[in-house]
C-alpha cells in the first residue's frame, strides 16, 4: 500500500468512493476492492486479519495451509529437496528447480529464483544446513506446511493448483494473498472465505476472548477496506 503522505491522485479516489470505517460483506468488500485497483498491472489482493491470540506464547501461534478455491493467479517457481525417484516425480509436476547437495550449493551462492520450497523428509539434514538463508526468506520446508513430505510430486502439485501458506507474525496478523485484481467479485469472495474458515478451524485452545478481531482485504496499491465479522456466511 501507498506510503501515507505520498498518495497519488488514483489512491485518493479510492478512498473518497466508499466510507473507511464502515464494515462490509466479503462480497462488498472484493467487489471495492476491484473497482480500487487502478494500477497498470494486474495488482495482487491480500487479506490482513488479527488475531486474539498472544504471540508470546508458542500454543497461540498458528501456521498451516490452505487451498484457494479459485487458485492464487500467479506462478509460484518451487524448489524440491528430492533425489531418486521423488526428484523425478518433482520434475514431472513441475517443479522449477530440483535437486540436493547440488541446490543446496547453488542456494548457497545467492541463487534463490524460487517462492517455495519443499524437501523430503530424508533431504531435512541437508537443509538444515540452509537454515540461515531460508529461514529469513519464510522459505524453510515445515512438516506443518505440508512443505516437508515423501510425496513431493503431489506437493508440488497442490502448490501450483492454488495451495497457499499461512501464520501468524510477531504481532498475532495473518496476511495470506487470495488473488487478483482481474478475478471476479465471487471468486476473491470464495477464497476469502476459504482462508477465513481455515483459520477460525486453526483456532488455539489457548486463545481467549474474541478470535476474529480485525479483517482488512487490499490491492497492491488500493486503500484497505474492513470486513464485518459477522457477515462471513456465503452470499448468494
Amino acid at each position: 500500500m501507498p506510503v501515507k503522505g505520498s498518495l497519488g491522485k488514483k489512491y485518493k479516489a479510492a478512498i473518497a468512493a466508499y466510507d473507511r470505517e464502515e464494515l462490509f460483506s466479503p462480497l462488498e468488500a472484493a467487489e471495492i476492492v476491484k473497482k480500487s485497483a487502478k494500477a497498470k498491472f494486474d495488482e495482487s489482493v491480500e487479506v490482513a486479519v488479527r488475531l486474539g491470540v498472544d504471540p508470546r506464547k508458542a500454543e497461540q501461534m498458528i501456521r498451516g495451509t490452505v487451498a484457494l478455491p479459485s487458485g492464487t493467479g500467479k506462478t509460484v517457481r518451487i524448489a524440491v529437496f528430492a533425489a531418486g525417484d521423488a526428484a523425478q516425480a518433482a520434475r514431472d509436476a513441475g517443479a522449477e528447480l530440483v535437486g540436493a547437495d547440488e541446490l543446496a550449493a547453488e542456494i548457497e551462492k545467492g541463487n534463490m529464483d524460487f517462492d517455495l520450497a519443499i524437501a523430503t523428509p530424508d533431504m531435512m539434514p541437508l537443509v538444515g544446513r540452509l537454515g540461515r538463508v531460508l529461514g529469513p526468506r519464510g522459505l524453510m520446508p515445515n512438516p506443518k506446511t505440508g512443505t516437508v513430505t515423501q510425496d513431493v510430486g503431489r506437493a508440488v502439485s497442490e502448490f501450483k493448483g492454488g495451495k497457499v501458506e499461512y501464520r501468524t507474525d510477531r504481532y498475532g496478523n495473518v496476511h495470506v494473498p487470495i488473488g487478483k485484481a482481474s478475478f471476479s467479485t465471487a471468486d476473491l469472495a470464495n477464497n476469502l472465505l476459504a482462508v477465513l474458515d481455515e483459520i477460525q478451524r486453526a483456532k488455539p485452545a489457548a486463545s481467549k476472548g474474541k478470535y476474529l478481531r480485525k479483517i482488512v482485504i487490499a490491492s497492491t496499491m488500493g486503500p484497505g477496506v474492513k470486513i464485518d465479522t459477522n457477515r462471513l456466511k456465503p452470499e448468494a
